[in-house]
């Protein structure tokens, strides 16, 4: 996986953090200085996959500003020729247009677990599919998602 973000940002990646759920040797950072350069970095690592076999098949690029279509679609495009999965992580009321999907995560409290994982993930825009929401649990053990079944009624 490679992470783009901008140097001003105050939060940051910890690999400790990241353990439960990632190998954190398997994830390169890259910071950039605005958002124009971690544009392009992106495109580059999205489209990267075409000539190096994949090897990146993750790209996660944090938004700071609302993306134009033109951005947009160049990212889409990248993805597409480099066969690589890309990721905005774009704060809340500032989407774009030139999305394929877009989710909204939240947490879901459960009183019956102290250390609930369990999270609401709402696919709100689809362009080739249907829309819903689902309850997801990361279970540490599989290191995998669950869908939470609904509670019978």
């Amino acid at each position: 996986m490679f992470w783009i973000r901008e140097t001003w940002l105050a939060d940051t990646l910890h690999p400790l953090g990241l353990t439960s759920f990632r190998d954190p040797t398997l994830i390169l950072t890259a910071v950039t200085q605005d958002q124009t350069d971690s544009l392009a970095v992106a495109e580059e690592a999205l489209s990267d996959g075409a000539s190096n076999a994949g090897a990146l098949p993750y790209v996660v690029i944090e938004i700071t500003r609302p993306l134009n279509l033109r951005e947009g679609r160049r990212l889409q495009l990248a993805a597409k020729a480099g066969g690589t999965t890309g990721l905005c992580v774009i704060p809340e009321g500032m989407g774009s247009n030139a999305a394929e999907t877009r989710w909204r995560a939240s947490p879901v409290f459960d009183a019956q677990r102290e250390d609930s994982t369990l999270m609401r993930w709402e696919n709100i825009k689809n362009k080739s599919g249907t829309i819903g929401a689902w309850d997801v649990r990361w279970d540490s053990e599989t290191r995998r998602l669950h869908v939470v079944s609904a509670a019978a009624l």
